[in-house]
């Protein structure tokens, strides 16, 4: 079930905790039907929900708040490392459609997807760099700076999911659980 993955995946992203959150979802007989259901569902509350790529009948689902993605986007550190992996559009429906191809290009994950989840650059970068060894912590991410905030952070995600899980276990529907986008 479509609708349960996204809360066990993504409650901090609509909980406005997190800019985005992915996640691995087979693609069983009725997913496309619920699939399209539930992005228009939560596209009114300001998140959006796409897939970033097919392979082996799993799609790997992306949920993100698009201004959120916007602002990160704007940032001249995260710029320069997109241009560096290729990337030539900084508008968040450009730069997803080529990370899109670089899920299906490269072999390898492409690490500066970190962005796009709002992790720290400075975390994102420190990854890259060290080829994912020497961290400071790992949770959601590896912590490569301010392990302190990143602790904080992972701890409030988890007790969203936590309370997340208990909500719609009880009945709330997730329409309810996905906090609305600041209006301007």
């Amino acid at each position: 079930m479509l609708e349960r993955a996204i809360i066990d995946h993504a409650s901090p992203t609509l909980a406005r905790l997190k800019l985005g959150n992915l996640f691995n979802h087979p693609m069983g007989e009725h997913f496309c039907e619920e699939f399209v259901e539930l992005r228009d569902q939560l596209q009114a509350r300001g998140v959006t929900m796409t897939i970033l790529k097919v392979a082996k009948g799993k799609a790997l689902i992306y949920i993100y708040r698009a201004n959120e993605l916007e602002k990160a986007l704007m940032n001249e550190e995260v710029r320069q490392l997109l241009r560096a992996c290729g990337y030539g559009s900084f508008d968040a429906s450009g730069a997803i459609e080529t990370l899109k191809g670089r899920l299906n290009d490269l072999d390898a994950f492409p690490h500066e997807i970190g962005v796009f989840l709002g992790y720290p650059i400075e975390d994102v970068l420190g990854f890259i760099q060290n080829g994912g060894r020497n961290c400071l912590s790992c949770g959601c991410w590896k912590v490569y700076s301010n392990e302190c905030a990143a602790l904080e952070a992972f701890a409030r995600f988890e007790k969203c999911k936590a309370v997340y899980q208990r909500l719609f276990a009880s009945g709330c529907p997730l329409t309810r659980l996905t906090v609305a986008a600041k209006t301007a």
